[in-house]
This record gives structure tokens, sequence and C-alpha cells, in this order.
């Protein structure tokens, strides 16, 4: 009857030293999943930043159009293309028009190639993070399971 007890002691010590280690896998799963949420929030930190700062080079951007002869007309029209040809048509001489366009088609790639990159960024920080959310839940999945055996 002894070695019964003593062995189903045994199995108790056994079980606890089981349910010790896995709680201490779901503290470090834990602590990854808070370390990965902290990346997280410091790259949306700095996605905010970076547009706030875009922003306000833009304001500063169109200031200076607007303190440029005719650049107000650009600034104000809601229409893009009425505020170009009403540009356009307050210009005389065809070296200026061809000057102004180029311009104009600077700004455009500029614009997309800015676009792009933003585009580009969004979807490797999703990407990235999708990723790393999946890691998470797996982990603490298999940790939910091997509580439960």
């Amino acid at each position: 009857m002894s070695e019964d007890i003593t062995q189903w002691l045994e199995e108790i010590k056994s079980l606890k030293q089981k349910v010790s280690e896995l709680e201490q896998d779901l503290d470090t799963a834990q602590a990854s999943a808070d370390s990965w949420r902290q990346l997280y929030n410091t790259e949306a930190q700095q996605r905010r930043l970076e547009n706030k700062s875009a922003q306000q080079q833009m304001e500063a951007l169109k200031e200076q159009v607007r303190q440029l002869p005719g650049g107000s007309l650009l600034v104000k029209a809601n229409n893009p293309i009425g505020s170009i040809r009403a540009e356009a048509a307050a210009l005389d001489k065809v070296e200026d028009l061809q000057l102004h366009l180029s311009e104009i088609l600077e700004e455009r790639d500029r614009l997309f190639a800015s676009l792009k990159l933003e585009q580009e960024n969004h979807a490797q920080t999703r990407k990235s993070l999708t990723a790393v959310i999946g890691d998470t839940v797996d982990q603490l999945t298999r940790e939910r399971r091997q509580i439960k055996e």
C-alpha cells in the first residue's frame, strides 16, 4: 500500500513540475507578445510622426507656392486641372509654358515616388506584423494545449 502512495506522490510531483514548466513557457510567450506589441506601437508612433512631418512639409511647400507669382491660383483651386489651365493662361510665352509644364511633371513624379514608397512601407509593416501576430497566436495555442494535457 505504501508503494502505491509513493507512486502517487511521484506522479503528483511530476505533474507539478510539468505545470511549473508550462507556466514558465506561458510567461515567456506573454513576454514575447508584449515585446512585439511594444515594437508595433513604436513603429506605429514613428509612422504617425513621419506622417505629421510630411503634412507640415506639404503645408510649408504650399505656402512657398502661394508666395510665387501666380502660385496662389494653384493652391487655392479645388480643381487641379482648372488651376493648371488658369495658371497656364496667365503665362505669355511658350518657353514659360514649357518650364511650368516641366515643373508640374517633376512634382507629379516626386509625389508618385513618395506615394509608392509609403505604400511599400505600409505593406511591409502589415506583412511583418501579421507574421508576428500569427506566430504569437500559434505559440499561445501550443502553450494552452500543453497546459490542458
